[in-house]
């Protein structure tokens, strides 16, 4: 994982962070805004997205920190949104109005994750402050394996739509 390319590599996930799991976006251009934005507020409804000089509708999106362990070693990844939806199954604004509903969906998740096996293809930051690799892609090893999302409603008694 020295060089350059992205690395593709058979992993357990070990833990998760689920204290933290987004982030906030202009619904625009989809550019990062500060932590503290909440469209829902009149004070905020005069906040203007620096990027697209627009009154942006905000969005969440997945950012996890991720422990995996590998043959080798024990590392901690970054899953942003698009690897992110792989685990959860659902968007993290779709999760955040389940986690809502149910307070320890989080907490849960993570422990759901736990112990499943995954083909994750790792790259180095292209931002030279960030500490983690990327969660580029993420393949699932397990023929039966279950987003998050199916498992928490399945624990919660919430019925899910078989797809056909």
């Amino acid at each position: 994982m020295e060089g350059e390319k992205p690395t593709t590599v058979m992993c357990t996930v070990i833990a998760m962070d689920h204290s933290n799991l987004f982030y906030r976006v202009c619904s625009i251009c989809e550019r990062t805004l500060p932590p503290d934005t909440n469209t829902t507020t009149p004070a905020a409804a005069s906040l203007i997205c620096r990027f697209c000089n627009n009154n942006p509708i905000t969005k969440r999106l997945f950012r996890l920190l991720v422990s995996i362990a590998t043959d080798a070693q024990v590392i901690n990844v970054i899953c942003f949104d698009r690897a992110a939806k792989v685990l959860f199954g659902c968007s993290a604004d779709d999760f955040f109005h389940f986690a809502k509903l149910h307070p320890f969906a989080a907490a849960n998740a993570a422990k759901i994750l736990e112990g499943e096996m995954f083909m994750m293809t790792l790259s180095k930051p292209k931002n030279g402050n960030a500490q983690h690799l990327r969660a580029v892609s993420i393949v699932p090893l397990k023929a039966g394996f279950r987003p998050a999302i199916e498992s928490l409603k399945l624990l919660y008694g919430i019925k899910v739509k078989q797809s056909s």
